[in-house]
């Protein structure tokens, strides 16, 4: 009962804060149900008149400029997306580099909840079928061949590390979980994991799960722990065998950006790569907040845009892979630390400095040893290593179906190196006899159990060696297949799990602060309440708060799935997280076991009583 009062408190402040979203007079509400999510909103009220730019071309600015052409109507020559590289898709890339090959530094795992997002895609159409929508195509993908793993983890040179599916967990760890779900943010601003929890949760395999599918560290912020686990607490049961994730057919960017680059271009937005955004200038008023001018360095040149208040302007502050670099089989990827003019980070003190609302960047990006890992995409050449990957995930890697099914860990790896290949082929370009996947290693500091290097320090080919150890390759073939093989190509990234640092209220800019007028931002340092950071949904999110919230569009954003306040999802996840145990195993003392049957009786005979039985708590 008490669970269910905490859930009810939950709920009803959860309502009130929906209709409390005016900034400066604009609306924005959420809302769920077919009833609004099927409507198309009529044109906002002198859009006609606007103009957008939108700073960086990632997956939340693509998002913004997608909901200012669908739902704000907006003549897309009126809408400038401004980019420092010279190819769109931010952190969601997957290139073919050619002096270096195929690289994708990262990999994205959606949600079949994601509702911002499945909103967008259903209407970008699909680059390869003529009619189908892009939700469309990943829908029937994941219903043919729905994902799930066959090997969570190895030891000792790709032995099975037999995890079982299970958590492992000590009543005392599960208690720990439980007790920071209950935890009021407030009580954790600025926490680290490591100060709520400890060897109970961090010996378990939860843990193990947990921090090599997030990327979360034993000292990153307690509030990003608790809001996972209630964001996803609909999916504990997945965690062991990946079964709740769905993936894109090919690489992020191939699958995701580019249908939307097409979508854009195809009503006239226009791109403009090689401009640096190095400030945004802002007259500051008791009850009024108007950007005024965008600074720029163009073909070396600096120059301003000036705005009015009809010239919107939406800005992606800060990066998670701001600073990355890239090497290749014979050189190491540098690792770049230092804050440089004309990017995400240095653009963010600059505007951070003008107001208070306006967010801390240097509470996220203050130390890289903190908030960096190393990811590499290895390519095989030839037929020598697809017989070690598919011994250990048990697939055939070149059926054209999921082949890992997430991510395998090595558990004995002092880089706590992980590794998956998704679908083949992963770009359209990749040749039939090859495989493209993905390594990432979580302590790019510590020196590897074969290669007795930092991970940071290790040429594509050191990194493959490694990999190849942990495979099970006899160390006498290990070098020449590494060689030979594979091509590998390394990746370091200092900031990419800034977002995690522990934080308070405050630190991100809210997406449209108190009082603007005419700007908002984008992207994981963004402030949504709604949400939670590190997914693709929360960058879409962000993007359709933001063109809602400034064209004042009147049609309800999805809100959250709310599997939080579901009773019945989280009686499913108590028992799953104990590995099938019922409350009543719980290593409890005696008062607490007779006072606990004494609840649970006055529930026989009612729908209480066969709730509990359903989900086998009792």
């Amino acid at each position: 009962m008490i669970i269910v009062i905490f859930l009810i408190k939950g709920k009803l402040r959860s309502v009130v804060n929906s209709n409390n979203n005016a900034h400066g007079g604009m609306i924005m509400y959420y809302s769920s149900g077919n009833y609004e999510a099927f409507a198309r909103p009529e044109k906002p009220e002198g859009v006609e008149r606007k103009s957008a730019y939108i700073i960086g071309s990632g997956l939340a600015a693509l998002a913004a400029a997608c909901f200012l052409v669908r739902d704000g109507q907006m003549n897309g020559k009126r809408i400038h997306i401004l980019e420092k590289d010279p190819i769109p898709g931010g952190a969601c890339d997957g290139y073919q580099y050619s002096n270096i090959g195929y690289v994708m530094r990262g990999g994205r795992e959606m949600d079949n909840h994601f509702e911002c997002m499945w909103d967008l895609f259903r209407s970008i159409p699909s680059i390869e079928a003529e009619g189908v929508s892009v939700l469309d195509e990943y829908y029937w993908l994941n219903k043919h061949d729905p994902n799930y793993s066959l090997m969570r983890a190895t030891v000792n040179c790709g032995e099975d590390a037999n995890t079982d599916g299970k958590f492992g967990l000590s009543d005392k760890g599960a208690m720990e979980i439980m007790k920071l779900f209950f935890t009021p943010d407030e009580d954790l601003y600025d926490k680290r994991i490591n100060e709520i929890f400890d060897d109970e949760v961090f010996s378990s395999n939860f843990w193990l799960y947990w921090r090599t599918m997030f990327a979360f560290e034993n000292w990153h912020s307690a509030l990003e722990m608790k809001l996972y686990i209630k964001r996803f607490i609909h999916h504990i049961g997945g965690l062991p065998d990946f079964k709740a994730l769905r993936f894109t057919k090919y690489n992020q960017y191939e699958s995701m950006i580019l249908p939307m680059i097409k979508y854009l271009e195809s009503y006239d937005v226009q791109f403009h790569y090689g401009i640096k955004v190095v400030n945004v200038e802002f007259d500051i008023q008791k009850d009024k907040k108007v950007a005024k001018s965008i600074a720029i360095i163009q073909d070396g040149n600096e120059e301003n845009i000036d705005l009015t208040e009809d010239d919107m302007i939406f800005i992606t502050n800060g990066g998670c892979v701001e600073n990355s670099s890239l090497g290749d089989q014979n050189h190491h990827a540098s690792f770049n630390a230092e804050i440089k003019k004309g990017g995400g980070w240095d653009m963010w003190r600059k505007i951070a400095v003008q107001d208070q609302s306006f967010g801390h960047p240097d509470k996220f990006c203050y130390d890289s040893e903190q908030s960096n890992w190393m990811s590499a995409t290895v390519t095989t050449l030839d037929d020598r290593i697809p017989p070690y990957i598919r011994k250990i995930c048990k697939r055939d890697p070149f059926s054209g179906r999921v082949v890992t099914g997430g991510i395998v860990t090595v558990k004995d790896s002092n880089w706590l190196l992980s590794w998956t290949f998704n679908r083949q082929p992963q770009f359209r370009s990749q040749p039939k006899d090859q495989l493209v996947g993905w390594i990432y290693g979580l302590f790019s500091d510590k020196p590897g159990n074969y290669v007795k290097k930092a991970m940071r320090e290790c040429t594509g080919k050191e990194i493959c060696m490694e990999w190849l150890y942990h495979m099970g390759v006899p160390e006498n073939k290990i070098e020449d297949m590494a060689e030979h093989s594979a091509n590998t190509v390394p990746c370091m990234m200092p900031y990419v799990t800034a977002f995690f640092m522990p934080r308070s209220a405050g630190d991100r800019p809210a997406v449209v602060p108190q009082d603007s007028v005419n700007f908002a931002f984008l992207g994981q340092f963004a402030e949504t309440v709604r949400d939670t950071i590190f997914t693709t949904e929360y960058s879409i999110r962000t993007g359709m708060e933001a063109v809602y919230t400034l064209l004042n569009i009147d049609r309800g954003v999805p809100e959250v799935w709310g599997s939080t306040y579901d009773v019945r999802d989280l009686l499913k996840a108590t028992v799953q997280l104990r590995d099938g145990k019922k409350i009543m195993d719980m290593d409890q003392r005696l008062i607490e076991r007779l006072v606990l049957k004494a609840v649970f009786k006055k529930f026989d005979g009612t729908d209480i009583e066969k709730l509990l039985k359903e989900y086998h708590v009792i």
